[in-house]
């Protein structure tokens, strides 16, 4: 019994330790307090529970789309990591993106929504899905591609947590970007597009136009790779 007893402690601790060495030489981008390091519309976001909140419902409507961005850094390669939750709606996270006019954005989104078709998905503005879930895509730089299936786009669902906390997983490495949603992978592209891949810019979290909806943010952080 002993024997056994130390046997589960040694793995608990191993186990630590793992969790602990995956985590290592990430940095947080959100003190759990206030929106410090964060620029958005002002009267939109707020912090509620610990994490970043955006509500919108009649008052005020959900007239246009809009977004919070991260002012620290614009970084090219990277693990960025951040748990999410999403009651109605639709939003997503925005990486290696420029800003544009009355809190507008362009550039790749790692979506999530209430329509199950988004989620997991990587969007991007003119572009729509660059990649879908449970595929993978390779973008050559005149904008042809080549799509393989990879995973049951239906199945994938199964580790969505609806309205509850997921976390997403956005690695950017040169010209590939893989998505994950709870561990799991979701896409992936290797993006050459000679117009419309980008390799760095901002981060920023989205509030679509439409119903109501919440959605809230935590636990950001981020493990900067570039060179």
């Amino acid at each position: 019994m002993r024997i056994t007893m130390l046997v589960v402690a040694l793995l608990l601790t191993a186990t630590v330790q793992a969790e602990n060495d995956d985590e290592a030489d990430f940095v947080s981008m959100f003190n759990g307090e206030d929106l410090t390091g964060w620029e958005g519309m002002p009267g939109r976001w707020h912090v509620e529970d610990g994490a970043i909140t955006g509500v919108c419902n009649d008052d005020p409507p959900c007239d246009v789309t809009h977004y919070l961005y991260w002012t620290e850094q614009k970084p090219g390669d990277f693990v960025l990591r951040v748990k999410f939750k999403l009651v109605g709606g639709n939003s997503g996270i925005h990486v290696r993106s420029e800003r544009r006019p009355d809190f507008d954005i362009w550039g790749y989104q790692a979506d999530f929504a209430e329509e199950e078709e988004w989620i997991g998905c990587l969007y991007q503005h003119d572009r729509g899905a660059v990649v879908k879930r449970g595929y993978k895509a390779v973008i050559e730089e005149d904008g042809t591609r080549t799509d393989e299936r990879i995973a049951c786009p239906e199945e994938l669902l199964a580790v969505y947590n609806e309205e509850d906390w997921n976390e997403y997983e956005i690695v950017c490495e040169g010209s590939v970007i893989t998505l994950r949603i709870n561990g799991v992978k979701m896409c992936e592209v290797d993006d050459r597009d000679a117009t419309f891949a980008r390799d760095s810019g901002l981060i920023a979290l989205q509030m679509h136009a439409g119903p109501a909806m919440k959605v809230q943010f935590k636990d950001l952080r981020i493990k900067i790779t570039d060179e």
